[in-house]
């Protein structure tokens, strides 16, 4: 049996502790892995190799992918996957196991579709916003990432009456915002998926002034589009001097956790072992502390939701 292992669309800290796993336990179970280097892009220019223990050796600890991924507008053209479909039969490789988000799994779904490849799909995006798991790979490596830096600019605000804007990334989900405010003591937290109240927190921080208060710390989704108005808004309606800071791509490198490592080789052992039962189109998945694995149809056909419990929890931040 042959297996690929790819990356698709942005990478994450995970994706190497996993691609450690991937070629090791193949090997383990004698199969043979092969590496399809730069996504869908590389998948269609046919950079494919065969994988050994020399190529993962080293790389548990760095963030980001070595086999390096890409987003492809190429494959949207049906030549093109054709000729991606060719590459794998050169190769006689029976599934793809592919790192990734919801749009790369509708990319395999479609080739499965059209010339029978199977694969089975590992959530990987630090967006968290995949449907049918509670986390994605390299979630919490980016939780990590974000929390370190709301650290140091607390430090900074702490010495100033400043009001300080922090973008977090997570496209239309809001995760990475709404986990940031619950565990660094924000005083705002602004996400798609919650209705707020200006006027209202507006009451609230201006008699919080009044007590002592001396700085803000307002953690707000990219999603929203809002950041730089609500630095504005708290200049004009709070009165205090405000910077913004958009953390951007940092959030996606860094050092994996060793809660990312260890799931990262979850995840690829569970892909393998469905691929070796002949399980077709399959999601894992991670769910009430459990990994298991769904129909990638499932997953791609329905949008996911933050626990609306996690919502509850950070409402006075809100309004």
């Amino acid at each position: 049996m042959n297996i690929a292992l790819m990356a698709s669309g942005g990478d994450c800290s995970g994706m190497n502790p996993a691609t450690k796993r991937f070629v090791e336990y193949s090997l383990e179970k004698n199969i043979t892995p092969y590496f399809i280097y730069e996504g869908l892009e590389g998948l269609i220019d046919g950079k494919i190799k065969k994988a050994s223990y020399t190529d993962v050796s080293g790389i548990i600890y760095r963030g980001g992918t070595i086999i390096r991924s890409s987003r492809s507008k190429r494959f949207y053209e049906k030549k093109y996957r054709k000729k991606a479909y060719e590459n794998l039969l050169k190769y006689n490789i029976d599934t793809v196991v592919v790192m990734g988000g919801d749009g790369s799994f509708r990319a395999l779904e479609i080739l499965s579709d059209e010339f029978g490849i199977n694969f089975i799909g590992i959530p990987a995006t630090i967006d968290n916003d995949i449907y049918g798991t509670e986390y994605c790979l390299g979630v919490d490596t980016a939780l990590n990432v974000i929390r370190s830096a709301v650290d140091d600019i607390r430090d900074t605000a702490s010495s100033f009456n400043r009001a300080f804007v922090i973008e977090t990334m997570g496209r239309e989900c809001g995760y990475l915002a709404l986990i940031t405010a619950l565990t660094s003591g924000a005083e705002m937290c602004l996400i798609p998926e919650a209705s707020y109240n200006l006027d209202s927190l507006k009451k609230k921080f201006l008699k919080q002034i009044n007590e002592g208060r001396k700085y803000f710390i307002a953690i707000v989704a990219e999603g929203l589009k809002i950041s730089k108005e609500i630095k504005e808004w708290f200049e004009r309606e709070i009165g205090f001097e405000s910077r913004m800071t958009v953390l951007g791509h940092i959030q996606r490198g860094g050092n994996p956790t060793v809660f990312d490592r260890l799931a990262a080789f979850e995840f690829v052992s569970c892909a393998i072992d469905l691929a070796i039962k002949g399980e077709k189109r399959k999601i894992v998945v991670y769910k009430n502390s459990k990994f298991n694995s769904i129909d990638s149809k499932i997953v791609t056909s329905n949008t996911y939701k933050i626990d609306e419990r996690l919502i509850h929890l950070a409402k006075d931040m809100m309004e």
